[in-house]
């Protein structure tokens, strides 16, 4: 059966203490003694490189450097102009767009439904 005692330090009650505990320190004084982890500052760094250098066969940046499949190759650094890299334009639909193309689907499903049903009162079955 665990039992609750008061922090050394503070004061606070700390619950679910072993049995043969004799002091114990809550985790507010841990914290203060020991101090509180720095959040990590990794963010996001740039290499200058497009996206999917390391996929092409070769690619040289503008400092000369070149790679094949994304493996350096020293004894070509300089020797090659830099790789031009076409971006590809993504074109996006407007939220109008959007709805206006699920709309015409919407109509074009309806439209399939009333011809099947005309085709079903005038007796055109289709072959099976």
């Amino acid at each position: 059966m665990a039992k609750a005692m008061e922090c050394q330090k503070c004061g606070r009650v700390v619950e679910s203490v072993g049995e043969l505990t004799v002091k114990v320190t809550c985790s507010y004084c841990t914290f203060r003694l020991v101090g509180f982890p720095e959040e990590s500052t990794t963010t996001y760094k740039s290499t200058g490189r497009p996206p999917g250098w390391h996929w092409m066969n070769e690619f040289v940046d503008k400092d000369g450097n070149v790679f094949h499949k994304g493996k350096e190759v020293p004894k070509l650094k300089g020797t090659l102009s830099p790789t031009k890299v076409k971006r590809k334009k993504i074109k996006r639909r407007t939220k109008e767009q959007i709805l206006i193309d699920r709309h015409n689907e919407k109509k074009a499903v309806l439209r399939k439904a009333v011809k099947k049903q005309k085709d079903f009162l005038n007796h055109n079955f289709p072959d099976s």
